[in-house]
């Protein structure tokens, strides 16, 4: 099955909930969906036998850069809207057709729910997504740091973060 016809066999099943696709990429088509609806589409990728996508490959966060940064009278900036997004790398082996999903979701509170259930691969994949963008995967059975220290301030691969000067007391090194 081609990347075309998977995207109509997913827009006639959950319509709305997938937006588009882009296929001018040099990696394998991206089909956006809505953020809330990845689990029941998950599924339906994995066990459809027309489908078959057993394996997630690579699931990782982006910050797409499109917030509005704000510099406060303080001279502090400060980021607002945007957006965050995952990216799910699946790769059906019976059938050997490849395909990655897109979602994205607001900065401001990005949630995403998990697919930990419908691939296990995905668990410290959704970890590292959440430690280091702040990703809120809904339902994950232990969204916890999984890189950076517990009580680590902020999330290091957003665009807008900022490295703190000291650490519990230590300076920290640039």
């Amino acid at each position: 099955m081609n990347a075309e016809e998977i995207y109509n066999l997913l827009k006639e099943k959950f319509g709305d909930a997938i937006l588009e696709m882009v296929s001018d990429v040099p990696t394998e088509p991206i089909i956006s969906v809505e953020p809330l609806k990845t689990n029941e589409i998950s599924e339906f990728l994995r066990d459809a036998d027309e489908l078959q996508f057993d394996s997630l490959m690579n699931l990782s966060g982006v910050d797409d850069n499109n917030a509005e940064k704000i510099i406060n009278e303080d001279e502090t900036t400060t980021t607002k809207g945007g957006t965050l997004s995952v990216f799910y790398h699946l790769d059906s082996i019976p059938l050997k057709h490849k395909i990655a999903i897109k979602i994205s979701t607001n900065r401001d509170n990005p949630e995403v729910e998990s697919v930990t259930n419908i691939w296990a691969s995905a668990n410290w994949h959704e970890r590292e997504a959440f430690d280091m963008y702040g990703i809120k995967f809904l339902n994950h059975p232990d969204l916890s740091r999984i890189l950076m220290p517990y009580d680590w301030e902020g999330f290091p691969l957003r665009k807008d973060y900022e490295n703190p000067e000291f650490y519990e007391g230590m300076k920290i090194p640039y």
